[in-house]
């Protein structure tokens, strides 16, 4: 398998849908153009498969969206300057350097915002890499959120997976076609603090034999041509992005309803998942637009055309206990609208179709 169909997200993400990204191509199948409106750590398009490009060697129009500066501007920059962002990521996990680039980053949001807003084109590599590194070390929420600045050091670094950071979610993609979806194999291991040359830099040492670059350089030639726009979600649904672009596929991950979840982008809430609802409904009567919108059980009324699939979390919010019973985890839901592929009997064992 191609080591650009594999690639995984750098860091982590609440409310990520890796495990759901099969399940989401199955429905689409071959498109000619993609549109991803809440686009968060990319892993529904990095795991899209090549048999459903446009044509073996072009994926098609590709437009992904994210009201969050922060992550637009990552993929921007991982786009076009891979080696830079690959090289400000490559630091040690410390709590020192956590917090003072917590308070930098929060402090440069506005001037990353008015450098967003008026270049469609625009990037900070040094912005991005910081705040990729800080949202591999920080723990549970805040990074990079305005209100959580003068945190001070009650915030520990993540040192887990052996303090790596953002090489924890490193692929391995060098040679016997592994591809990109192999993590490397490194001992568990607290930070290498030691007395030799060495000291300090713990296994990010492993950096010194280029695969975080060599990470970083399969993701930028993935999205070369992916076009990321930063804003309101209805900003890539009109006409013009969508359907006359050819048979399009358009996943909508929205903020999700349940009191406890607040994604990244200014506390969504009902509004917003009844207008993308609504849309979502009204563009799925079309035959060349394929539409999987998710959310929990129960949160979307759909027309009885519309298929529901369930499927289960890992981990994050999805992973949360109450009471020691996991509750969340089984409670996520991909709706399919009328034309999406409808699966042949192989293939059904990855949907569990739900009734109403």
């Amino acid at each position: 398998m191609n080591a650009q169909e594999t690639l995984r997200s750098p860091f982590p993400w609440f409310g990520g849908k890796s495990r759901a990204a099969p399940l989401v191509w199955s429905a689409l199948g071959r498109v000619d153009n993609y549109v991803e409106p809440f686009f968060g750590s990319g892993a529904v398009l990095l795991a899209r498969p090549r048999e459903t490009w446009r044509t073996p060697e072009d994926p098609g129009t590709e437009t992904v969206n994210d009201a969050s500066r922060f992550l637009a501007n990552f993929w921007r920059a991982v786009a076009h300057a891979p080696d830079d962002v690959a090289a400000g990521c490559d630091w040690p996990v410390n709590e020192t350097d956590l917090h003072a680039r917590h308070k930098w980053l929060v402090k440069r949001l506005p001037d990353l915002a008015a450098l967003l807003d008026g270049d469609p084109d625009a990037f900070d590599a040094k912005v991005a890499a910081w705040w990729c590194w800080g949202q591999c070390a920080w723990i549970g929420s805040g990074w990079c959120d305005e209100t959580r600045a003068e945190v001070g050091i009650a915030q520990v670094p993540h040192l887990g997976n052996a303090g790596r950071g953002v090489h924890r979610k490193l692929p391995h993609v060098g040679d016997a076609g592994r591809g990109g979806h192999r993590a490397p194999r490194l001992p568990v291991q607290l930070p290498h603090v030691g007395g030799n040359h060495d000291a300090g830099r713990g296994v990010h040492e492993s950096a010194r034999h280029g695969h975080l670059s060599d990470y970083f350089a399969a993701l930028s030639a993935r999205l070369r041509r992916v076009r990321v726009a930063c804003g309101d979600w209805s900003r890539v649904t009109g006409d013009s992005v969508t359907w006359r672009n050819g048979v399009t596929g358009v996943f909508l991950d929205p903020p999700y309803l349940d009191g406890a979840v607040q994604y990244a982008a200014g506390g969504a809430g009902t509004s917003l998942s009844a207008d993308v609802r609504a849309w979502a409904i009204e563009a799925g009567k079309r035959r060349d637009m394929r539409v999987v919108l998710a959310g929990y059980e129960g949160e979307h009324d759909m027309p009885s055309d519309w298929r529901v699939v369930a499927w289960k979390a890992r981990g994050g919010y999805g992973g949360q206990r109450k009471d020691g019973v996991n509750e969340n985890a089984a409670r996520e839901r991909l709706w399919l609208s009328p034309f999406c592929v409808e699966q042949p009997p192989k293939q059904r064992s990855l949907f569990e179709e739900v009734s109403r």
